[in-house]
């Protein structure tokens, strides 16, 4: 990143406020003005004063002098007060109306991104925060510090300047030529500096990252007695981070020295070199203060260099993160135009090939047919490449090789938003959102009525249990139990109503009862839509009129509950470790004992 492609990026969100930037500006030009009067004024004042002494002036002219002064500076300060308002809103307004800009384009644009975005291990959710926060507090304040700060100083100065050479060529010539020096100086300290912020940007990703796992994980963390293990590991990035902080300030405060002492160099040459021309003459007394005054003008930027500095080289680094996270354009979900009138969900999957982003690979040269309108159960161990199908189906990944076909159309061809709003998915651990049971039932269907949400809960099987809390749908859902939770993201699906439906794990979480209640409403939707399951629950695989077998990311077998058992193959070994699993035996036994009983009492 260079300054000039950075402002040409920030040009976009600056340009829409010009009317603000052409106030700042014309303020910045009047403002550089008048912070020359002192300067005039002192010049003035000390020939004037001068000259009454010499020409042993009466007390009264000295006061009606001090009179002038004071009320050219008063209102000098008046003026300039009010400019400096006007700067300082402005500005402010500026940084806030573009902060507010860069904030909602990087969240419009993150949302548009495919998962294989977020799947990264270069863009876990700490070290995307840390980007796109300090890529906002950075570019915001290089923004705001230009029209309040930089901006107005540079215009000062070049005034100054002009000024300084108007009065004497050979004073201005120096004061010009200090300022290339240090601007190079500068740029040494700006270029010297760089790795060290880079370092910085990559520590600060890192920790915060940590801190955001560590909440995360911290169930898992005290269970196993690993804090002080954690606590080190955080321990040795701070340390590093301090190590590389102290580095950067020990190479600033060089640099600094260096600066400041060139600055007094400069004050040190003008006060010869004006004094030089008062003694032959060409000058007036005041003029040397006159002179020091212009040059501290002209300094005053160049005082603020390293700072201004700073804040340009923190843009230009965490401006890299920002903008490689705004413009990733190879990173935008692709949407196809088809939109058809009906999805009936007949999916053909013909030679599909699945590696993940970080090079894992999941599927192998599958092929399957998912009739419409039944059900599907895909069956597996853990990897097989189950949840795999149902994220290529939904689009969220696109296959690396071979291609999926929905109702004879190819699944990359269909309009995105329209496929995903005849698809609902439930997950085996379902996100609640913040926000009260009402509206979160209701993100199945934004225009729902209450009714419609009473409805739907009423089929999920939860809408006694909203009833009897203190504030019924009105009650935060996020307080909700992991089985009421996963009720009410069944519920979206009853609100959503889509032609296909994958459930992935539905009932995982669930105790037996809720189980047994949710898989009577599953059966109720189930009806007449295409229907794809996981599930390690027999009662759903048996239900099932299609059942594909994976293993290791390919098809082993595919057909009905009686022939797949039949083969005594994959299926076979599955379905019998998850009967033992339950130890059906003892369960048979214990239900033929209670007929038994039952059978003697009668």
């Amino acid at each position: 990143m260079t300054l000039s492609i950075l402002f040409r990026k920030i040009y976009g969100f600056v340009s829409p406020y010009k009317n603000l930037v052409i106030w700042t500006l014309i303020l910045t030009v009047v403002g550089s003005f008048a912070a020359q009067v002192n300067a005039h004024v002192l010049r003035y004042t000390v020939d004037e004063i001068n000259y009454l002494m010499v020409e042993h002036k009466s007390l009264a002219e000295g006061f009606s002098l001090l009179f002038t002064i004071s009320a050219i500076l008063l209102s000098k300060e008046v003026l300039y007060s009010i400019i400096q308002y006007g700067q300082k809103f402005y500005g402010e307004k500026l940084r806030i109306l573009i902060s507010r800009d860069f904030s909602q384009a990087i969240v419009d644009k993150i949302l548009t991104y495919r998962m294989a975005f977020y799947t990264s291990p270069d863009n876990e959710s700490g070290k995307l925060q840390t980007r796109i926060d300090m890529g906002i507090s950075s570019l915001t304040r290089l923004v705001q510090n230009f029209f309040i700060d930089i901006l107005p100083l540079f215009a000062n100065a070049i005034v100054a300047l002009i000024f300084m050479f108007t009065a004497n060529f050979y004073v201005g010539l120096v004061s010009l030529c200090i300022v290339p020096l240090y601007f190079f100086i500068g740029q040494l300290q700006a270029k010297k500096l760089s790795g060290f912020r880079r370092k910085m940007r990559s520590f600060r990703e890192t920790k915060n990252n940590g801190i955001i796992g560590l909440i995360e994980s911290i169930t898992v963390i005290k269970s196993f007695v690993r804090e002080a293990h954690e606590a080190d590991k955080h321990k040795s990035i701070q340390y590093e981070m301090t190590e590389n902080q102290m580095e950067t300030r020990k190479l600033s405060f060089v640099f600094d020295s260096v600066k400041s002492f060139l600055e007094q160099i400069g004050v040190v040459i003008i006060i010869i070199l004006t004094a030089y021309f008062v003694l032959n003459g060409t000058m007036s007394i005041g003029a040397i203060m006159f002179h020091i005054m212009l040059f501290n003008n002209v300094s005053a930027p160049i005082r603020q260099l390293h700072r201004i500095y700073d804040e340009v080289n923190d843009a230009l680094i965490y401006s890299e993160g920002f903008f490689d996270i705004l413009d990733a354009e190879n990173e935008t979900e692709s949407t196809g135009t088809y939109i058809p009138t009906k999805i009936t969900g007949n999916i053909q999957i013909k030679n599909v090939d699945f590696e993940y982003p970080n090079g894992t690979k999941a599927l192998h040269d599958v092929s399957m047919v998912i009739p419409p309108n039944k059900i599907t159960a895909l069956v597996g161990l853990s990897g097989a490449g189950k949840s795999t199908l149902i994220n290529l189906l939904d689009k969220f990944y696109q296959p690396t090789k071979g291609e999926i076909i929905l109702d004879n159309v190819n699944l990359q061809e269909y309009d995105t938003t329209h496929l995903r709003k005849n698809i609902g998915l439930v997950l085996q651990k379902n996100h609640i959102f913040k926000g009260t049971i009402s509206e979160n039932i209701g993100y199945g269907n934004p225009d729902a009525t209450e009714q419609e949400i009473i409805h739907a809960a009423t089929k999920a099987y939860i809408h006694d249990q909203i009833t009897e809390l203190p504030y019924g749908y009105n009650s935060q859902a996020n307080l909700l139990s992991g089985g009421q939770q996963q009720r009410i993201a069944i519920a979206r699906l009853f609100l959503k109503d889509p032609a296909i439906i994958f459930l992935d794990e539905p009932t995982a979480s669930l105790d037996a009862i809720a189980t047994e209640q949710i898989k009577l409403s599953l059966d109720a939707i189930k009806k007449d839509r295409t229907v794809i399951i996981i599930s390690h629950s027999i009662s759903q695989i048996i239900d099932a009129e299609n059942i594909i077998v994976l293993d290791k990311g390919r098809v082993a077998e595919q057909g009905n509950h009686e022939d797949l058992y039949d083969n005594k193959s994959t299926y076979y070994e599955i379905f019998n470790a998850m009967a033992n699993s339950l130890n059906i035996d003892k369960i048979a036994k214990t239900m033929s004992d209670v007929d038994d009983k039952n059978i003697v009492v009668e």
